[in-house]
């Protein structure tokens, strides 16, 4: 993309809002839209600023984060929403990521991990702090360590060519939405947070080979 990331910060205390507005500000990469207290302003601000990334809490009053995140994934408007909380129970993050999430951090994350993080986001890639990464990894693995499917596989080959998450889409005949659930339960039975880990990960262990798969 083009131009500075459009950035809507979601969270119910002003004195997180204004710190994280204060850090986005000072980097010309980012253009801070708007701001809103709870999902439902949320809603109605990404409808009329239509930021590139929201920037979501989750326990928030009015409507929580993950029903504001369904709504917004569901009416297709192009705003990828990066979940920002202090939360990382199973309770919490399995349903942020069923309802569309295309990232997960903490608000103990680095400055620089945030900053990278909604970046990532605006791209329309997956990431995840390490310790939601764990949990999502305990969930989804077997006691033994369990296989990529064929579909993973082909769409952690096609990332691994340098493809975007729409351009894998497009190859395998699947929604962008799908490669990124593809990806997040990549990243959860390797053991990674992000996509280059998950590359280099996958020819460490001869997943992929240069010059195939």
């Amino acid at each position: 993309m083009t131009g500075p990331v459009r950035l809507l910060i979601v969270d119910d205390h002003p004195v997180v809002r204004d710190g994280l507005r204060g850090m986005f500000t000072g980097d010309p990469g980012f253009e801070v839209v708007g701001e809103a207290a709870d999902g439902a302003e949320a809603l109605a601000l990404t409808a009329t600023l239509r930021p590139d990334v929201v920037l979501m809490d989750l326990r928030m009053p009015v409507m929580d984060g993950v029903t504001a995140t369904a709504r917004l994934t569901r009416a297709g408007q192009g705003a990828q929403v990066l979940v920002l909380t202090t939360y990382d129970t199973d309770a919490d993050v399995l349903p942020a990521i069923e309802a569309g999430a295309t990232g997960y951090l903490l608000k103990d994350a680095p400055r620089e991990e945030l900053i990278r993080a909604v970046r990532a986001a605006a791209r329309g890639e997956s990431v995840l702090s390490p310790s939601v990464a764990g949990r999502l990894m305990g969930r989804l693995r077997a006691p033994a360590e369990e296989p990529l499917s064929q579909r993973e596989l082909e769409v952690l080959t096609l990332v691994a060519r340098g493809s975007s998450n729409r351009e894998a889409a497009a190859r395998l005949f699947i929604s962008e939405a799908t490669v990124k659930t593809h990806l997040l339960h990549v990243y959860a039975k390797l053991g990674v947070n992000d996509r280059a880990a998950a590359v280099a990960t996958a020819y460490d262990r001869g997943l992929l080979t240069p010059g195939g798969r």
